[in-house]
């Protein structure tokens, strides 16, 4: 089954968040992530990630694999699958029905020097700023870093589209000014260290 998750607050869409692994065989008999072998005690997992996210907004809401937090009225979703050992930043951009060839092709270039480890993607009629990763390898700066540049993102599409840490140079982006983005992935860095003056 695909459990559906609906954002509150935003226009009527919905994200489906599958769980592949829950519902797949692994080939030649191998286990899952996480199956029959001896957990980590560092390693990442619902319960630290919950945690974790209370940083940057105490109201956070959800339940464990799936939460919504608000940072600065901007809506980001955070899902996870223990099972599957992955972990999903999500953060809704715009509707995607309206967007034309060159703004696609727009995205495409952001994703390949600018977007960095943060990217846009398309899902469910929206355009959406996304990070993923590993679950029980990502480590708190790990998490704090996607956060940032997930947001980030969001913000600056239509202007710089960076994520706000860096630029590869061997792209289309150029010296385009990411001092919106900067300013964003910065702050939620601050807030990660418990940092909010």
């Amino acid at each position: 089954m695909r459990p559906i998750l609906i954002l509150t607050g935003v226009a009527a869409f919905a994200l489906a968040c599958p769980s592949a692994a829950q519902d797949s065989e692994q080939p030649g008999g191998s286990e899952a992530p996480g199956e029959g072998k001896a957990q980590d005690p560092d390693a990442m997992d619902n319960a630290k990630l919950a945690e974790l996210l209370k940083r940057i907004d105490p109201d956070v809401k959800g339940d464990p694999g799936s939460w919504q937090l608000t940072y600065e009225e901007l809506q980001v979703i955070v899902i996870t699958d223990e099972k599957a050992g992955r972990m999903r930043i999500l953060s809704p951009v715009r509707k995607a029905d309206s967007l034309e060839k060159a703004g696609l092709v727009r995205l495409m270039q952001a994703n390949f020097d600018s977007a960095l480890d943060a990217r846009y993607a398309i899902a469910n009629g929206m355009v959406w700023s996304t990070f993923i990763h590993p679950l029980t390898e990502l480590t708190e700066r790990e998490l704090f870093s996607g956060l940032g540049q997930t947001i980030a993102l969001k913000v600056t599409y239509g202007t710089t589209f960076s994520s706000g840490a860096l630029v590869f140079q061997g792209g289309d982006s150029g010296q385009i000014m990411k001092d919106e983005a900067q300013r964003y992935y910065d702050d939620i860095q601050e807030k990660a260290q418990g940092n909010t003056t």
